[in-house]
């Protein structure tokens, strides 16, 4: 499994970015800076283009994904984009029955709870991905040498969703299950492994130079349950893109106490939630992969000299790991004024890596 001799990473066009650079572990020309959650509800543009279009009709558009991808990096003069979609996408392509619901987040029409529902449920297709390889082809025409990061959905944040059927607070649902039938627990993360990793790789062989796991309720779970019941899905997921060549990150919330363990599924990169600092989190990971992250999203409100400090003292904690690419310890709120991104993209480079 290897890129096309036409891909951005191998025709000379993001190879040397300062992205790659340093999700590779070397010095970078400018210290790279991008934002998760940086294409989408902060932006005045993303609202007035997705007026009268639903979230997920806007992922399946390729023309609509790709301008919003790039909204940001015109805007902010970030070092990436980050290919806009969703990571209920496969499900939806898969033939699923889901929708994001405004002010709730993904709703199934019907949870999987049983060995039955398993069983049941559809296959993911090649051919039903090609709408996401048709807006990653249009987004990295347009970007140049600038890398585009894909993305996909960890197998427990997607298997969470489907257990419970929305979202949870404390998802005891997918806790239970896989403990009360590990069985049918492993072939529902065993369908969600397969479905994220063939997300993920249509996404680095249309052109993607980079791709993120991204695991948003991993934080619900205790350190033996991640490695017995959740790491070997999403090593499952990972190997479909395996040795693309391609860097690959792996991010979680509230997961500082799994940070080894989500390294030990294989990945190049670890991204770092706001709760913990990067030179601890490097001290716990041995120092053995670059770290993204982990400018607390909080203090994007916050006045300009505190969020400078901040900013600042990420930049410090992240000196001591192999690599560092600065990003927030989560997603850009919908609240957020885009020009202290903008603002905060100009201190990131202006400061020598």
């Amino acid at each position: 499994m290897t890129l096309s001799s036409r891909h951005p990473l191998m025709d000379g066009r993001t190879g040397d970015s300062s992205l790659i650079t340093a999700y590779r572990g070397g010095k970078p020309s400018r210290r790279p800076v991008w934002f998760m959650r940086q294409a989408g509800r902060s932006l005045p543009e993303y609202r007035q283009l997705r007026k009268g279009v639903a979230m997920l009709d806007s992922c399946l558009d390729p023309q609509l994904a790709s301008e919003i991808t790039l909204q940001p990096v015109r805007r902010h003069d970030v070092d990436a984009g980050i290919f806009f979609s969703d990571i209920v996408i496969p499900l939806k392509l898969a033939g699923v029955g889901v929708d994001i619901v405004p002010g709730v987040g993904p709703v199934l029409d019907a949870p999987i709870r049983t060995a039955s529902d398993v069983a049941a449920l559809p296959t993911l297709t090649e051919e039903a991905l090609e709408p996401i390889r048709e807006a990653v082809r249009l987004t990295v025409d347009q970007l140049g040498k600038t890398p585009l990061v894909g993305f996909a959905g960890a197998p427990f944040t997607l298997a969470a969703y489907m257990v419970e059927g929305k979202p949870s607070r404390d998802h005891l649902g997918p806790r239970t299950m896989m403990h009360a039938d590990p069985q049918a627990w492993r072939a529902l993360t065993h369908w969600a492994a397969d479905a994220s990793g063939m997300f993920l790789r249509a996404q680095l062989e249309a052109g993607a130079s980079a791709g993120q796991l991204f695991d948003s309720w991993a934080g619900s779970l205790g350190l033996q349950d991640y490695i017995r019941y959740v790491a070997p899905a999403s090593a499952r997921a990972l190997d479909h893109v395996r040795g693309l060549g391609a860097p690959l990150v792996h991010f979680g919330t509230g997961t500082s106490e799994l940070l080894s363990a989500m390294r030990d599924v294989g990945v190049d990169v670890m991204g770092v939630d706001y709760r913990l600092p990067l030179d601890e989190a490097n001290r716990r990971l041995g120092g053995t992969v670059p770290l993204q992250g982990n400018i607390d999203p909080a203090l994007l409100s916050a006045p300009w000299e505190v969020l400078e400090a901040h900013v600042r003292a990420v930049i410090a904690a992240g000196a001591a790991a192999p690599g560092h690419v600065l990003n927030l310890g989560h997603g850009v709120p919908p609240e957020t004024d885009p020009e202290v991104l903008t603002r905060i993209v100009k201190l990131i480079h202006s400061i020598q890596p």
